[in-house]
């Protein structure tokens, strides 16, 4: 319990300078660094042939961020697929097969990093630092880009109050410039932030070298093993980067549970910090980026809520087994660590993208698998940084047309009309995750071949659907009882990965631009207040619904029907 409330309370304490920051860095606003940030951007804008002054349209953004991910990704599945023949692999890495590279390649490209491989034995340092790393860094400033892109469309674009003076009312709306919006963020904030991470967890024992790692003879030697060669590296960045980026893939297999990783008490409370930080950040830089503090203390208030109830009701089912209410569950932790900071870090590296896991999801029990689960079905809790604000404000549109049916009114956000253009569009995004997810379940669990189980019955399904839910809400975490490194799962998962990223990130996008071009009505008693408690409350009761009506059925034969069978023994 300490732990939980000494997380929340320096996530917020950070949280709220941070994201006074991030918004000014995000407006473009002169700042007291700018003569070496600059003396850094303006090279990268020349090499791109960018004006950061100006604008684009919505399409012109998403088509910069199309590009964008298709030159990284590129370059990065030639990497893994080279990487033998390249320098800096001490440890002798072999090259990669095509569809596990490509799984890798799309895994980290949409700031996922579901991993169906081992770090420290299957990648080379330059491959880390390279293609991971440098994907770790740059994938969620996009995130961020589309969403800051996504609110200067709600809110008029930059140029409202020249189309008003004009009365030009189908000038295409200009909602930013998305290499600016990438570049500074990353060189401004992501970068240094990540870069004081790294020295504090180095300080604790996290390694930070480019050394193969030394030879040791083991305690209990054998003839099948008289040495072990224990893997190094520069892990510490790497462990920065995917706590604070929303990343979660780790330079080790078994992720931050080893030693190695995440070795002391500190560490475990720095890294479980990072999980939430930037992305509370984002949801304080709201009301500075829109000029609507209400607005964000309403999106605030309602992420803060659903997470304290996530978290604290897996801390409640992984302190109790189902036959004691006095014995923790600890099969698949690490001791040092204990049940309640293990299921702490499982509820918050789920509410964001980030998927990190300092234990096995596969031994949680069965209710806390039904809590990561359902906080990766909603993935706006806090979600990853910029989509999961991007994802919220899929759920808000949605929330205020309902909203607007159950009054009788049309429905309206900031004075513009909510029409059958955007619901469509709306529909697109509620219908696309079901289809996906439940699909490709049914596919691989009629296949029992292509599926791998390590376990039969219940928690079968609970593995299947688990690793499908992590790829599209962009997690990473996973059930590791499957045999995952097949080209079954790699082509499959690459699909769902695609499927779960672009789309929620560029139809809010294409909405908050359709909304942006029609005219403002004036504000009135009979409008929609959405900055209020009873709303917040309203969309939590949306956001639920959606979840448990699309997949009910799939949630009680997987972790509800393994805990009652966990209860009849």
């Amino acid at each position: 319990m300490t732990e939980f409330l000494l997380v929340f309370a320096l996530a917020i304490a950070l949280g709220w300078p941070l994201g006074r920051y991030l918004a000014a860095v995000m407006r473009g606003e002169p700042m007291r660094g700018d003569g070496l940030f600059l003396w850094l951007e303006r090279p990268l804008y020349a090499l791109i042939g960018t004006n950061p002054q100006r604008g684009m349209s919505w399409r012109g953004y998403a088509s910069a961020f199309v590009l964008s991910n298709l030159m990284l990704a590129v370059i990065v599945w030639l990497i893994l697929m080279t990487q033998a023949w390249l320098p800096l692999n001490p440890n002798g890495a072999p090259n990669m097969s095509w569809d596990l590279a490509l799984h890798t390649m799309v895994s980290f490209l949409t700031n996922t990093n579901q991993q169906h491989y081992s770090g420290q034995a299957q990648l080379s340092y330059l491959a880390h630092m390279t293609g991971i790393v440098t994907l770790q860094i740059i994938t969620p400033m996009m995130g961020l880009a589309l969403t800051a892109a996504t609110l200067r469309g709600l809110f008029g674009g930059r140029n409202a109050q020249a189309r008003k003076a004009e009365s030009h009312e189908q000038a295409p709306v200009d909602v930013g410039n998305y290499w600016a919006d990438v570049i500074r963020p990353t060189l401004r904030f992501m970068v240094p932030l990540c870069l004081v991470w790294s020295v504090l967890l180095t300080s604790q024992g996290v390694p930070a070298t480019l050394a193969g790692g030394p030879v040791v003879a083991p305690v209990d030697a054998t003839v099948e093993m008289k040495e072990q060669k224990i893997p190094l590296g520069p892990v510490s960045p790497m462990v920065a980067i995917k706590q604070l980026g929303t990343n979660g893939g780790g330079w080790y297999g078994p992720n931050s549970s080893v030693p190695l990783e995440n070795p002391t008490p500190l560490s475990n409370l720095l890294e479980t910090l990072a999980l939430i930080l930037v992305p509370v950040a984002v949801a304080f830089m709201i009301g500075p980026f829109t000029g609507r503090r209400k607005f964000a203390g309403m999106v605030f208030g309602t992420m803060l809520l659903m997470s304290v109830a996530s978290a604290g009701f897996a801390i409640w089912s992984e302190g109790h087994s189902s036959t004691s209410s006095d014995i923790a569950l600890m099969e698949g932790k690490e001791v040092r660590l204990g049940a309640e900071p293990s299921a702490l870090w499982a509820a918050l590296t789920t509410q964001t993208s980030n998927g990190s896991v300092n234990a096995m999801h596969d031994s949680l029990a069965p209710l806390t698998g039904l809590v990561t689960i359902s906080d990766m079905l909603i993935n706006a809790i806090w979600g990853g940084i910029g989509s999961g604000l991007q994802q919220f404000l899929t759920y808000l549109l949605l929330g205020v047309f309902l909203a607007g049916l159950m009054t009788g009114r049309t429905p309206e956000l900031f004075g513009r009309k909510i029409e059958a253009p955007e619901v469509k569009l709306l529909a697109v995004l509620v219908l696309l995750q079901p289809l996906v997810l439940l699909g490709l379940t049914a596919i691989t669990l009629s296949v029992p071949s292509l599926a791998g189980n390590s376990n039969p019955g219940f928690h079968a399904i609970s593995q299947v659907f688990y690793e499908y839910t992590s790829a599209f809400a962009n997690n990473g975490s996973g059930f590791e009882g499957l045999g995952d490194a097949t080209v079954w799962w790699n082509v499959t998962c690459s699909f769902v990965l695609a499927a779960g990223r672009y789309p929620a990130l560029i139809i809010p996008l294409m909405i908050a631009a359709m909304l942006a071009r029609k005219r403002q009505a004036p504000e009135s008693a009979g409008s929609l207040q959405i900055e209020t408690p009873t709303f917040a409350l309203t969309l939590i009761a949306v956001i639920v619904i959606l979840t448990l009506l699309q997949f009910m059925p799939v949630l009680v034969l997987g972790p509800v029907a393994d805990h009652l069978t966990l209860v009849a023994r």
